[in-house]
């Protein structure tokens, strides 16, 4: 709902704190819910939505040599996979835990208004009924039924047919691990022409909190060789919302190794990557328990 492990931490120990206040007139977990959607829709109210690069404005047809971090904006972070909890709340929810955490499902989210946002989580992923979000969200059964058809609507025309989990399916484990050995190959070698072959014809690349993005694989290549390719880089295989990912350590002369550098996140379809979200914070390996420098 927030797009950020931190904002979602917070919520989590605002609604705790409230234990206390517990009457048992509900189900704890009914009631540490409402306190939790209250929460968030508090933070959604005071920040508004989460962005990635492609929400600010078009793609650069040739690398942006002098991009630099936008801190005026609150953008999308990526979520670990080992926070993750597996199946479903109820039978008639819609999307599976791993679906809910997609980078492109997330992103939908965030052009939704908060109740919207609160009404879609906690019926078609939480499974609650659509009377349990009336009473979370302290309002009619009809609003909700109002609020689920504006925001399915929204998130259907943002979202891709197929899911990364489906797509990850289908493609296997061994073909997914050969994609992603590929892919930080040819990075560690700069080898600009095997990187792009492993992209589809109008993959995007986009590195927040650069605002700059890239789409098709001329303007990624120019990027990729004018910057990049450039510098030296080892890799160590992650998970981010249910979806592959690599971080990056940037050779560091002054240090005498490899230091914590980006998160990649990359979005397949078949066995093409379609998208790289490259997040630039360090401070978000400790989190996927990734070490902060690699040796020599």
């Amino acid at each position: 709902m927030l797009g950020s492990v931190h904002d979602a931490e917070d919520a989590l120990l605002r609604a705790w704190r409230g234990i206390a206040r517990f009457e048992g007139r509900s189900s704890v977990r009914s009631w540490l819910y409402k306190i939790a959607t209250n929460a968030c829709l508090d933070m959604i109210g005071r920040r508004g939505k989460r962005a990635l690069p492609v929400d600010l404005g078009p793609a650069a047809d040739h690398a942006a040599l002098d991009d630099q971090p936008l801190t005026d904006v609150a953008w999308l972070a990526p979520y670990p996979d080992q926070s993750l909890a597996d199946g479903r709340a109820a039978p008639h929810a819609r999307y599976e835990q791993r679906e809910s955490v997609e980078l492109a499902f997330i992103a939908a989210l965030q052009h939704l208004p908060g109740n919207q946002r609160a009404a879609l989580l906690l019926f078609e992923v939480l499974g609650f009924s659509a009377r349990e979000v009336a009473d979370t969200l302290e309002t009619t059964t009809a609003s909700v039924n109002s609020a689920l058809q504006r925001a399915r609507k929204l998130v259907d025309e943002k979202v891709p047919e197929q899911s990364q989990q489906q797509t990850l399916r289908t493609l296997g484990d061994v073909r997914l691990r050969e994609v992603v050995e590929q892919y930080t190959t040819a990075l560690e070698r700069g080898d600009a022409d095997a990187l792009v072959a492993l992209l589809s014809e109008d993959a995007s690349w986009s590195m927040p909190p650069l605002p700059s993005w890239y789409r098709g694989r001329e303007a990624i290549t120019d990027f990729l060789v004018r910057l990049p390719l450039r510098e030296r880089w080892r890799h160590v295989t992650a998970r981010a919302n249910g979806q592959p990912a690599v971080g990056g350590y940037l050779w560091d002369e002054q240090a005498g190794a490899y230091v914590a550098w980006v998160l990649d996140v990359l979005t397949l379809r078949g066995d093409r990557i379609a998208a790289v979200t490259a997040f630039i914070d360090a401070e978000l390996f400790g989190r996927f328990g990734l070490p902060e420098t690699l040796p020599a």
